[in-house]
């Protein structure tokens, strides 16, 4: 295929990227704005494929059957809870893609031709590509061992690491620099990618669970900068454009998250979030709740929504875990066939990604303008009679609005549940959240707690609505 038509079609696939993430902005455009990008990467494909400078269609047909393999596999079998630990995968798998091609083009070209011929943008593009790559690499299965429960969710702290991940860093920018002057070999390059990796697990081990949203966005930008960095070196615009894009959008998300908790990047990455309080030590825990736990039943529950005008549901992880969604819609329809006004609040970071809940009441055909995010929804809390909390913890947790430091939850904006005339709050147990502190609203003197999987407790909570 001519080289001017190459071009062509990749700037097509590229504003067929740039229209997909403004369609997906919205949830009525969203799945056509998906099929888009799609169809642009689909075109990207076809038209490498056809290029010249394609040296074995074999080893290419080989690699793409087997990643069509697991992608659906992946696709098809994990479930809506496990989408975060999916997308840290691709993300690492991703960095790690682009590093490896570099690495390859390095290897070709000492092979036939020796490195003078190299440009400074070459070398520029390609190192960066190898330390981001092999740092996203590493740290996003990091981060889907921590999601997956393959290794603790808790921050794992071990003496000096601030001063170990400064030691690595400088030696990767030594390597950086010692690639420049020794154009030889490639061997700087894989020590650079091998260092990279093991500062992408040693920045990741200490962070924890909660955190993992925030740094898996982060990762995404870096899996797209290592995209870029990997089209500026071989002069592949759609890799450029698709790799900014990746990495522009992966570093507004990482933001976006940052402010709606209230922390900063650093804050995230160096802080230890998620470590044990000693709030929630099994002892102490006993004496914050003891006698002051006021547990209800379906029965009752549904009693207190005979009367009510205006129901408020603020679903969370519990939710997810519990597949819920589904009853969740149900019950909404039956307190609407009676009259009640029903909405859903929807923390910017409740589940473990953003959107996560959207998603899942999407799946259950919730109508969309029934969902409201924190700054609409906050003030209608004290105009609602009830409000069922469904396995949140840490969004609803009072002790937010508490200007403490030692708090690790300080400052973040949450969803002001406790402000209804009742709460109900439907949890296994009294478990603290992520951050692992206790949480007020379970012993404020509106809350009654229904202590059964969400899934369960809305199903009988149906059956004696129905009863009544």
């Amino acid at each position: 295929m001519p080289s001017y038509l190459v071009e062509i079609f990749y700037l097509f696939a590229a504003v067929c990227f740039v229209f997909s993430l403004k369609m997906m902005s919205k949830p009525k455009t969203a799945r056509m704005g998906n099929f888009i990008g799609a169809f642009g990467m689909f075109v990207a494909i076809i038209v490498t494929l056809l290029d010249q400078r394609i040296l074995s269609y074999e080893l290419i047909g080989l690699g793409m059957s087997t990643g069509v393999v697991i992608g659906v596999c992946l696709a098809y079998l994990s479930p809506m809870t496990g989408i975060p630990q999916v997308v840290a995968v691709l993300n690492g798998l991703g960095g790690g893609a682009s590093a490896l091609a570099v690495g390859a083009v390095f290897e070709e070209l000492l092979k036939g031709h020796g490195f003078e011929i190299l440009s400074i943008q070459f070398l520029v593009a390609a190192l960066l590509s190898g330390l981001i790559g092999g740092l996203s690499f590493t740290g996003s299965f990091i981060a889907f061992a921590k999601l997956q429960e393959l290794m603790t969710g808790r921050p794992i702290l071990y003496p000096g690491r601030h001063v170990l991940n400064a030691t690595l860093f400088i030696i990767c920018i030594a390597l950086f620099v010692v690639q420049f002057f020794y154009q030889d070999s490639s061997l700087p390059f894989w020590l650079l990618f091998g260092v990279a990796s093991l500062l992408g697990i040693s920045l990741i081990l200490p962070i924890g669970g909660a955190d993992m949203p925030v740094v898996i966005a982060l990762l995404n930008s870096y899996s797209g900068l290592a995209a870029a960095g990997h089209g500026w070196g071989l002069n592949n615009s759609v890799l450029i454009v698709g790799g900014s894009l990746v990495g522009a959008a992966g570093f507004i998300l990482t933001v976006l998250m940052c402010k709606a908790m209230n922390r900063s990047i650093y804050n995230i990455m160096f802080s230890g979030f998620g470590t044990i309080q000693e709030s929630s030590t099994d002892s102490n825990q006993d004496d914050f709740y003891e006698g002051k736990i006021k547990k209800s039943s379906a029965d009752e529950i549904a009693m207190l929504l005979e009367d009510a005008k205006k129901v408020i549901i603020v679903p969370g992880y519990g939710m997810a875990v519990a597949q819920a969604q589904h009853v969740v819609y149900e019950l909404c329809s039956l307190l609407q066939a009676q009259d009640t006004e029903v909405l859903f609040a929807i923390h910017p970071v409740a589940g473990r990604m953003p959107g996560h809940m959207n998603v899942l009441l999407a799946e259950a055909n919730v109508p969309y303008a029934l969902l409201k995010d924190i700054t609409e929804i906050n003030n209608a809390f004290k105009e609602s009679d009830v409000t069922f909390v469904l396995g949140a913890n840490d969004v609803v947790n009072p002790l937010a609005r508490d200007s403490d430091p030692s708090i690790p939850i300080a400052g973040m904006p949450i969803l002001n549940a406790d402000q209804s005339r009742a709460v109900v709050v439907v949890k296994r147990s009294l478990s603290p959240g992520y951050s692992g502190i206790d949480n007020p609203l379970f012993i404020n003197e509106n809350t009654l707690m229904y202590f059964k999987g969400c899934k369960e407790a809305i199903s009988d909570l149906i059956l004696a609505l129905k009863e009544q």
